[in-house]
This record gives structure tokens, C-alpha cells and sequence, in this order.
């Protein structure tokens, strides 16, 4: 596996049989510890930071189960898991689940569904387990607290005991000035006897963190240097609920240390709560992890999608039988991330080498929703090439198409020569490259001639004819029975007919109608094209039994 070289690098001079692993100043993550001179090539700019040589890759995937997962959540997964894969590292699943009246029911389940379903398994999780467990953070309160103390010990956060009306009257004035609201920052200064007297009435409170002025800037793997004066913009974040409850920011930098992890793969909307993240981990002692904010995904107007879309969620894609590669394939057009144009086709497995977090853009992804009907069409065409695939999607389709017809009010008979494994696989093979594009297309209403026989047979749509021509059909059926299974093509089966219909004076358009009447009733691809797919067999059934329909 190639690593990235840093830019810069800091060797200082070691000997061997060192029991502290030597440490690298570096612009990029991981790198490797076979390193003898100084690189100098990289593509972007970043500030340095320690990272030790021996340092195994952690990355995590923390949702909040307050709705179905979307495509969005889908995407951070994927980046996560790919970026594990590419450097021999873990994939974590947390659960962010502190905001208790947020919580949706089967929403935990869902992400779980998901990600089971798109091939994102975990290293370590809430169902899998690992050493740096619970994995949910309604589980983990008792450290939370732990940790909460150790930053009133060190002067680092401090007690707020502003009630929760003298909170909404600073919003309501800043909102009267037109100003955003920002915390007065007025229970900094209190006294340890006021904290004291205040404690001791019993009076409720939050526990603050005392922001910094920060000059320095952070480094972002994506978007490069930031610098942010949150002092200056904000009053001193909440980390404590007077609930004794952890805010989403406490919670989470204290789980992303305690799990090890290493990097940070988010969406970019979380890029202006990492200052405050980095200075709870200055608060800490802590080294902080390397952060990448992805691009946001938007649709083809630019602006960003409802979660209450039905094509967003990720369940959409999963009721409808698309195929997991397909909807991974959809969501890798947009927002770069590979050495390879948007990787079309390509499995999870083949995604993960091609993965690299410098290939990732800024600007926010145009996505196409209905993009995922011709990704999903490539992968479909790549199973059929494989014989053990091929096999699976013959016994999906024929378990669709027993399901379908089974659960119509009205019994239809399905032939039972329509069911093989080779009559399926021709169906495959002769309509999948152009019109289908996911396995259940093949039981629309205009492919019901593929498994049935029409239910009805339209007196007045032949009639005429057959009062013109009354012994048309009947030759007709003779001519089909008397051709061998070799002229059941389209070209030599369209040939046969137009000299069969000049043969006895018939008109090829009658002849044609006739077929379609007693093959497919009216819907279907032209006659010759279902002749070929049917081939010979199935075709005279049908003739047979539309002529037991006209006796009648």
C-alpha cells in the first residue's frame, strides 16, 4: 500500500531500541515509518501537527437517531469507511444520543439496517462491541461527569447559575438589536463564595467552558488553514445541562479522544463547531485529530434536500430493490474523493484504493437523483457476467414475478416454461441493456407478456379482420407451428412472416396485430423482438390458448 509522504517533516534524532515510538511533525495523516529523506511534494498547504509513526488509523460514523438515515449520513459513512479501509485502519458506529426529545423511534435501527445493507460494517459498534465501549452515549453519562469535574478542578469550565428566563431575555434583546445572540459570559466571574452560597440554595446550573482567544489557524484536510475568533463571536458554550445531560460539542470530543480516533470525516456544516472542539481539547491536554468537512450535497437547483424527500432516504433505495453498489456509485458523482472521475460501476471493495482524502472539493455537489437508475443498470449488466450473480438476479426475478402475479385480486396463471433458469437469463440478456433498469422493471405493466397469457381477448380490435380474412389466424398458426426453433429470431422470423403474408395475400399489418393480440394482448416491445424472447414453445401456447378464447 503507498502512503502519502508530508510535505515537511520533523525527524528528531532517536535511538534505536527506543521504547517511545519517534514522532513526525506532518501535513497529512498517515504516513510511512520507512522514512529516510525529506519529501517535497503535496498538494495542498496545511500546519503541522504531531502524529506518531505507530499510530493506527481510527475513524468513526456518529450519527443521531433522529430520523431515517439519508444520503447525506449514507455519504460521511461511506468517506469514513473507505478511508479506514485505504490506510488499515478501524470503522467505529457511535450513537449520538443525548437529545432524548429528538429521538425518533426505529430511527437506531435504521442506521444499523442501513449500513448492514450497504456493506458498511464496523469494526467496533453498538451491535458489534469493541474495547472502547458503550458505543452509545446514552450509556456513557457516568464519564461524562467524570470528565466534567476534571475541567471545574482545572478552572478550564465553570458553573452557570443564569436561569433560563434571564437566557431568553438576552435572546429577545439581541433579537430586538438584530444582533446574534451571544452569552454575556456574566457566571465567569463569580466568586468561589458565590458559587458556594449559589450551590448550597440549591439554585440549578450549567457548566460552561471558558472560550480562548485563538490567533492560530487549524488545519482543515479539505478546505486547508481556517481561523476562527469564536471569543469574539460567541459567549462560552454550554457543556453541562443543568439536566446534568452532556451538549452534542462535550460529548462528542470526549468520546472521539477516549475511542482514539484519529480523524474526523464530517459533514461541512460541522466545520464552525470545530474551534470550540479544539479548545476543549486544549482544555483537555488532549491532542486533537485531524479534521475533513465534506461538501454539501444539494439538488440540481443548488439548494439542499428536504430529509422528508422519500428519494433522500436511504430506505427509498432499499424497499425498491436497488442494488447497495448503485446507490454507494450515486452518491460518489458529486463532492470528488477518487483518483478516478466519478468511479462509476465500481464495487465498495474497488472504491476503497481509489479513495483519497486530497481528491476531495470544496464546492457543494449538484446530485442527480435519477442518476441511480442508470448506476444501478452498470452493475446490474457487471452481475449478469459473473455466473454465480448471474444465478442470484435469475432467482430474484423469478421470485418477483411469483410474488407479483400471487398477490393480483385475480388469479393468473403463470406458465411454469417462464420460469426456468434459462428462459430468465434470456430475458436478461435480450431487454436489460436498453430498458430495465432494476430487476423489478421486468413486471411493469408493459412486460406482463413476458409471464402471463393475456387474461382477455379484444373481440372488436379483431374483428374486422377476422370477418375479411376468417382463416387468416388459423394459417397463421400453422405457418408458426411449421418453422423450425432457428427462425425464431427477429430478422429471420419478421422475414418468414412478410413472405407468408405475400404468399397468401395477406396484409403484413393484420398478420402482425393478430400476434400481438394473442401473445401480449396490446402493451409489449414490437412482435418479432417478443417472438425472440419467447421462442417457439411458449409462442404456440399462446396461439392455442387465444384460440380456445375466439371458440368461446
Amino acid at each position: 500500500m503507498k502512503l502519502r509522504l508530508a510535505r515537511h517533516l520533523f525527524i528528531p534524532q532517536v535511538k534505536y531500541g527506543c521504547t517511545h515510538p519517534p514522532y513526525l511533525l506532518v501535513r497529512f495523516g498517515v504516513i510511512s515509518p520507512r522514512v529516510s529523506s525529506v519529501a517535497s511534494t503535496h498538494t495542498r498547504q496545511f500546519s503541522t501537527s504531531w502524529v506518531r509513526l505507530s499510530e493506527e488509523v481510527r475513524v468513526r460514523f456518529a450519527p443521531s437517531p433522529t430520523g431515517m438515515m439519508h444520503l447525506g449520513g449514507l455519504r460521511t459513512a461511506l468517506y469514513n469507511y473507505l478511508f479506514a479501509r485505504s490506510q488499515g485502519g478501524k470503522f467505529i458506529l457511535r450513537i449520538e444520543d443525548t437529545d432524548q426529545t429528538r429521538l425518533v423511534p426505529g430511527a437506531y435501527e435504521n442506521i444499523i439496517e442501513v449500513l448492514d445493507w450497504a456493506g458498511l460494517t464496523p469494526d467496533e459498534g453498538p451491535h458489534v462491541g469493541g474495547e472502547y465501549g458503550p458505543y452509545v452515549q446514552t450509556q456513557r453519562l457516568p464519564i461524562y461527569q467524570e470528565k466534567i469535574q476534571e475541567l471545574l478542578k482545572t478552572g478550564a469550565a465553570y458553573k452557570c447559575f443564569c436561569s433560563e428566563k434571564r437566557i431568553h431575555l438576552l435572546k429577545k434583546e439581541a433579537a430586538k438589536m438584530r444582533e446574534v445572540f451571544k452569552y454575556d459570559n456574566k457566571c465567569r466571574s463569580l466568586t468561589p463564595e458565590e458559587v458556594d452560597k449559589n450551590m448550597a440554595n440549591g439554585l440549578p446550573y450549567t457548566v460552561r467552558l471558558k472560550l480562548e482567544d485563538v490567533k492560530k489557524p487549524w488545519d482543515d484536510m479539505v478546505f486547508g488553514p481556517l481561523s476562527s475568533d469564536i471569543a469574539n463571536h460567541e459567549g462560552d458554550p454550554v457543556l453541562m445541562k443543568s439536566s446534568n445531560q452532556p451538549t452534542y460539542h462535550f460529548a462528542n470530543v470526549v468520546d472521539d479522544h477516549l475511542m482514539k480516533i484519529t480523524h474526523v470525516l464530517r459533514g461541512v456544516e460541522w466545520q464552525g463547531s470545530t474551534p470550540k472542539h479544539l479548545l476543549l481539547y486544549r482544555a483537555f491536554g488532549w491532542e486533537p485529530p485531524r479534521y475533513a468537512h465534506l461538501p454539501l450535497i444539494v439538488n440540481s437547483s443548488g439548494k439542499k434536500f428536504s430529509k422528508r424527500q422519500d428519494d433522500v432516504r436511504v430506505e427509498h433505495y432499499m424497499k425498491n430493490n436497488y442494488i447497495p453498489a448503485a446507490v454507494l456509485n450515486l452518491i460518489t458523482l458529486v463532492g470528488g474523493g477518487f483518483t478516478e472521475n466519478q468511479p462509476s460501476g465500481r464495487t465498495l471493495e474497488e472504491l476503497v484504493p481509489l479513495f483519497t482524502i486530497s481528491s476531495i472539493v470544496q464546492s457543494p455537489g449538484k446530485l442527480k437523483l435519477e442518476r441511480v437508475d442508470e448506476m444501478n443498470k452498470l452493475h446490474l449488466i457487471r452481475k449478469l457476467q459473473d455466473p454465480a450473480e448471474r444465478m442470484e438476479l435469475i432467482n430474484t426475478l423469478r421470485n418477483v414475478v411469483k410474488t407479483k402475479y400471487s398477490s393480483k385480486g385475480e388469479m393468473i396463471e403463470i406458465d411454469e416454461d417462464v420460469l426456468t433458469d434459462e428462459f430468465i437469463g434470456k430475458i436478461f440478456d435480450n431487454f436489460l441493456q436498453e430498458r430495465i433498469c432494476r430487476v423489478e422493471d421486468f413486471v411493469k405493466d408493459d412486460w406482463e407478456f413476458l409471464w402471463t397469457r393475456p387474461t382477455k381477448v379484444s373481440v372488436k380490435e379483431i374483428q374486422s379482420i377476422l370477418q375479411n380474412e376468417p382463416n387468416m389466424f388459423w394459417d397463421l398458426c400453422k405457418e408458426v407451428e411449421s418453422m423450425p426453433e432457428s427462425e425464431f429470431t427477429q430478422e429471420k422470423f419478421l422475414a418468414r412472416l412478410k413472405e407468408f403474408a405475400k404468399r397468401n395475400n395477406y396484409k403484413i399489418a393484420h398478420c402482425m396485430k393478430l400476434l400481438r393480440q394473442s401473445i401480449s394482448g396490446k402493451t409489449g416491445p414490437p412482435v418479432a423482438e417478443m417472438i425472440d424472447v419467447l421462442g417457439k414453445k411458449i409462442t404456440l401456447q399462446r396461439l392455442q390458448y387465444f384460440s380456445q378464447q375466439l371458440e368461446t
